[in-house]
């Protein structure tokens, strides 16, 4: 399995961006997939996540700002971000797992190299 990441990048507080996953190899739609983040000197949180059947979730650190998009067919996920402000700044990382719906990021089996995403002025 093989995860992607592209999108991130420079942005203004207040400003938008988003970022793809594309994934290849033994995905299939029963997988949980989801973005994680990790920022300098912080543990790494999950962000937002699909279950296997489609259930979202988004941590409510970002709920209403950010919302996560998975394609089955092209095998993509997407987590777009609106309103972005500084503490949103981090390493954001795609990741899947083997299972339906993990309970923590340790569940998570395949991950990706990770897109920097910096909000600053």
């Amino acid at each position: 399995v093989q995860l992607v990441e592209s999108g991130g990048g420079l942005v203004q507080p207040g400003g938008s961006l988003r970022l793809s996953c594309a994934a290849s190899g033994s995905i299939f739609s029963r997988n949980a997939m989801g973005w994680s983040r990790q920022a300098p000197g912080k543990e790494r949180e999950l962000v937002a996540a699909i279950s296997g059947d489609g259930m979202p979730y988004v941590a409510d650190s970002v709920m209403g700002r950010f919302t996560i998009f998975r394609d089955k067919d092209k095998n993509t996920l997407d987590l777009q971000m609106n309103s972005l402000k500084a503490e949103d700044t981090a390493m954001y990382y795609c990741a899947a797992s083997d299972r339906s719906w993990p309970d923590e990021l340790d569940e998570y089996d395949y991950w990706g190299q990770g897109t920097q995403v910096t909000v600053s002025s």
